[in-house]
């Protein structure tokens, strides 16, 4: 009979007998040194034959054999009828069953915390009051039956209408937000800027609409429809002050005219401080979010709502040298679309935040030309008289580094810092003036309707020029 295999090692202290060159008829005794009578006698792990417990807890397998104090080879004859259970009782099995009871128990924990805070089967209800419509409107999140997103898209797609616009250049689309019983919808200016007829299509039913009034400079715009005896569901509306990049968020449009369809993502960026055009050529003078759901043509005008189905945000879409913008996606702040989109309603001149200024953005041709200590900021170019900058204190010449503490590192950025307060706020501005930093307390006026603060970014290299707006 071929020597035997051992699958582990003789414990430390013994050593183990080489065995006969001739058959023996029980191979499994080895020479065992003298133990003292209070040691306890090895177990030696032959292979293949494992005490399932062991090969449980720790992925080997063992056979354990008693081995008498005076060491000498016993033999033994089998006898299958009489075979004891085994006792595994090793120092390694019972720390792998210690480390395996442990493990279960450790899991059994992790699973109950995950279940209450329902990670794991939990059901999360969100009561929400839609107070334009009436209602009361549950989101529920079941961690086996349902999503968020189905949730969220049950609930605010009937919100949610196709814009289709015709002019002598052709015919266009887009989407619109339902804002109230009356039929007024919000849309974006690039959507029905020049259309001679707009229609609105809700739930396969085609309707007139006419456009309310427009704000180019925001890109947004309101319509109104008469919906008839058409029960309207008007989007419940979100603080989009409060969402941070990693947010859920939802858009919801119709992207090349496939009316009310979705797509999710997390909110990638939140106030992009440059100034970009839409793809009607509008120049956006406000900060943007910016996201990973698909925002496609037919998405402008429609919906960016957060995972309780409240709007934070208008989808917008942006020209572009290669009209693919993979992955990445804006959206109007819901606060500031609201804002300008209420003034329309009112039947106002929209108005927005003013400072009276043009300014260029610092580049290392604008400082050098104007003797500048810094190499960033808004290089203040002009001041409009009376206006509440030059009340302030503001010179030509300044450099405008922060306002409120925030860092302002182009014109852009300055634009769009003053765009994101209300007439009438006052904000604290810090420039670089001879070398020196100050703060000046700058009380924001009103534009009258007119967009006046102007910008030039300096990319060009030349320096920059100022750009009248």
């Amino acid at each position: 009979m071929a020597a035997p295999q051992y699958a582990a090692q003789p414990q430390q202290g013994y050593q183990a007998a080489q065995p006969s060159p001739a058959p023996q008829p029980q191979p499994y005794g080895y020479q065992q040194r003298p133990v003292q009578p209070t040691q306890q006698p090895p177990r030696q792990q032959v292979a293949g034959q494992a005490a399932p417990q062991a090969a449980a807890a720790t992925g080997t397998t063992s056979q354990q054999q008693s081995v008498p104090a005076s060491g000498a080879p016993q033999q033994r004859t089998a006898k299958p009828k009489q075979k004891k259970p085994h006792k595994p009782m090793a120092g390694g099995l019972r720390a792998g069953l210690i480390g395996a009871v442990c493990g279960v128990v450790g899991a059994g924990l992790l699973v109950l915390v995950l279940t209450l805070t329902g990670v794991i089967g939990g059901t999360k209800v969100i009561n929400t009051t839609n107070s334009a419509a009436g209602r009361t409107v549950n989101i529920t999140s079941d961690g086996e039956d349902t999503s968020v997103a189905k949730a969220v898209a049950a609930k605010d797609l009937p919100s949610v209408v196709s814009v289709y616009v015709t002019n002598k250049k052709g015919a266009g689309l887009g989407s619109g937000v339902i804002l109230d019983t009356s039929g007024n919808i919000v849309t974006n200016y690039h959507v029905v800027n020049g259309a001679d007829d707009v229609s609105i299509n809700l739930d396969g039913k085609s309707f007139d609409a006419t456009v309310v009034g427009t704000d180019s400079s925001s890109d947004i715009a309101v319509i109104h429809a008469d919906f008839g005896d058409t029960t309207l569901t008007p989007m419940e509306i979100g603080d989009s002050d409060q969402l941070v990049v990693g947010d859920w968020v939802m858009s919801i449009g119709s992207p090349f005219g496939l009316d009310q369809s979705v797509s999710s993502g997390v909110v990638s960026s939140l106030a992009r401080n440059t100034l970009l055009n839409s793809s009607g050529g509008q120049t956006i003078y406000t900060n943007l979010i910016q996201v990973d759901a698909a925002i496609n043509p037919g998405n402008s005008g429609g919906a960016l709502v957060n995972d309780e189905g409240k709007l934070v945000g208008i989808c917008t879409l942006f020209s572009s040298d290669t009209e693919s913008f993979a992955g990445i996606g804006f959206a109007i702040p819901g606060n500031y679309a609201m804002n300008i989109a209420n003034q329309i309603i009112s039947g106002k001149a929209v108005e927005h935040a003013y400072i009276g200024l043009s300014m260029q953005t610092v580049n290392s041709r604008v400082a050098k030309r104007n003797h500048l200590s810094v190499n960033q900021g808004a290089y203040v170019s002009s001041v409009t008289s009376d206006g509440p900058a030059a009340k302030a204190g503001v010179k030509v010449g300044d450099v405008i580094t922060a306002v409120n503490g925030e860092e302002i590192s182009s014109a852009d950025g300055m634009i769009l810092a003053v765009r994101s307060h209300n007439i009438g706020d006052t904000i604290t501005v810090t420039v670089m003036r001879d070398g020196q930093s100050q703060d000046i307390a700058v009380t924001l006026g009103s534009d009258n309707g007119k967009t006046s603060d102007s910008s030039g970014s300096g990319s060009s290299g030349r320096g920059g020029s100022d750009s009248s707006r």
